[in-house]
């Protein structure tokens, strides 16, 4: 079986397209077949990410807020996990001594 290799594109093609995506008036369709990238590939970008400007005018890729919210839910749900396989085992080690005790 073959691997598929998958085209990578530079944060500053992102930023470019995005940019384009904001301002040309054009619509998503129309770009992606202009720059010549995957169907759908510009929305996802859009969606995953946002444009923001530093002080120094320059901008750059950032988590859109939804983006952002998906990695703290997934960061907390790894946190729950942990924490209460933690609390069954406790409550394993107190139900053993517990017994023990005469």
């Amino acid at each position: 079986m073959t691997e598929r290799q998958y085209r990578t594109y530079t944060d500053e093609f992102k930023k470019e397209a995005l940019r384009l995506l904001q301002t040309s008036g054009k619509s998503a369709q129309q770009l992606e077949r202009d720059l010549g990238i995957t169907k759908g590939m510009l929305v996802k970008w859009r969606d995953r990410y946002q444009l923001q400007q530093t002080s120094s005018g320059e901008t750059h890729l950032a988590p859109s807020d939804l983006e952002a919210a998906q990695r703290e839910i997934r960061r907390l749900e790894k946190e729950l996990r942990e924490v209460t396989e933690e609390r069954e085992i406790l409550k394993k080690v107190v139900s053993i001594f517990s017994k023990s005790q005469p």
